[in-house]
C-alpha cells in the first residue's frame, strides 16, 4: 500500500477517533446519570480508531483493514442505535439528542468508510 496513502486514511482515522470521543463526552453530558455507555463506548472506539490512525501513519497496513473492520461494525451498531433512538423519539420519549447524535456518529462511520475504501 501507498505510504502517501496511508498518510491521508491516517490523519482521517486520527481526527475520526477525536470525532468519536467528543460525541461520547457530548452524550454523556447531555444526560450524565443515564448516558454513561455514551462516554465509555465514544472514548473506547475513539481511541482505537486514533490508533488506527497512528498505525496508518507509521506504515502498518494491516491497521488499514483493522480500521475498516472496526468501523463497519460501528456502523451496524450506530444504525440499530440510530433507528432506536428515532423510534423511541416518535413515539413521545425525550431522545432527540441521543437519536441525532447517533446519527451523526454513522454518518462519520459510513464516510470513514469511503475514505478507507477509497484510499485503499
Amino acid at each position: 500500500m501507498d505510504y502517501g496513502i496511508m498518510k491521508t486514511s491516517g490523519r482521517w482515522f486520527v481526527a475520526f477517533g477525536v470525532f468519536l470521543i467528543l460525541c461520547g463526552l457530548a452524550g454523556f453530558l447531555s444526560n450524565p446519570s443515564g448516558a454513561k455507555t455514551a462516554l465509555i463506548s465514544g472514548g473506547t472506539f475513539g481511541a482505537l480508531s486514533a490508533a488506527w490512525g497512528l498505525l496508518m501513519l507509521r506504515g502498518f497496513a494491516w491497521a488499514w483493514m483493522a480500521a475498516l473492520g472496526c468501523t463497519g461494525f460501528l456502523a451496524a451498531v450506530f444504525t440499530w442505535r440510530a433507528a432506536a433512538g428515532w423510534m423511541a423519539y416518535s413515539a413521545g420519549e425525550p431522545k432527540l439528542f441521543a437519536a441525532s447524535l447517533i446519527s451523526l456518529m454513522l454518518a462519520g462511520s459510513l464516510v470513514s468508510i469511503g475514505v478507507l475504501v477509497k484510499n485503499r
